[in-house]
Order: C-alpha cells, then structure tokens, then sequence
C-alpha cells in the first residue's frame, strides 16, 4: 500500500511561519534602507486571486516581528509603534541611523 503525506495546510503556525520567512527574506532581498508593501508579501504568501485573504495574516506576522525588534512597521516614512498604528503601512529592516 503506497502511502502519501497530507496536504499541506496554510493555517495556524505552519501559516504563519511561512508568512515570517517570506516577509523577512522579501525585507532582505531590497536591504535595509528601503521598505516593501505588505501587498507584496501577501501575494508572495498566497499567489493568485487570493492573496487578500493573506493580508491579515500578514500584518499579525509583522506586528509579531516588529515587537521582537527583528522588523520596522513605517507609515508615511517614519516608525511607527507596531501595537498602536492605523491606514497604510510599510515594512522594512531595522534601520541603523
């Protein structure tokens, strides 16, 4: 009998450990001192038609990042507290200035 894994499910820890590497590895590839739109990491997450259903996890991902200094959540350019921010957003590396 030829057995085979299950499917792999985009849910939970798995989900969002994926969601971390993407938007890390997606911070690293344009370097620190440019930012990247969490659209770009939801469709990375989730290619096709349904990478809006991925932007919430997205964000939950990057809070969680940004609360453990390892990303910077900007808005209109500036830093912003990742506990306390609203509208459009960007992501990026934690700058050395």
């Amino acid at each position: 009998m030829i057995t085979s894994d299950p499917p792999v499910q985009k849910d939970g820890d798995d989900f969002d450990g994926e969601a971390a590497r993407i938007i890390l590895a997606l911070a690293r590839e344009i370097g620190p001192d440019r930012t990247l739109s969490p659209i770009d990491a939801a469709q990375r997450l989730m290619p096709g038609d349904d990478w809006q259903r991925a932007l919430p996890e997205v964000r939950r991902t990057a809070i969680r990042l940004a609360c453990d200094g390892r990303l910077m959540i900007y808005r209109k350019g500036k830093p912003v507290d990742p506990l306390d921010f609203r509208g459009v957003y960007r992501l990026g590396l934690p700058r050395e200035d």
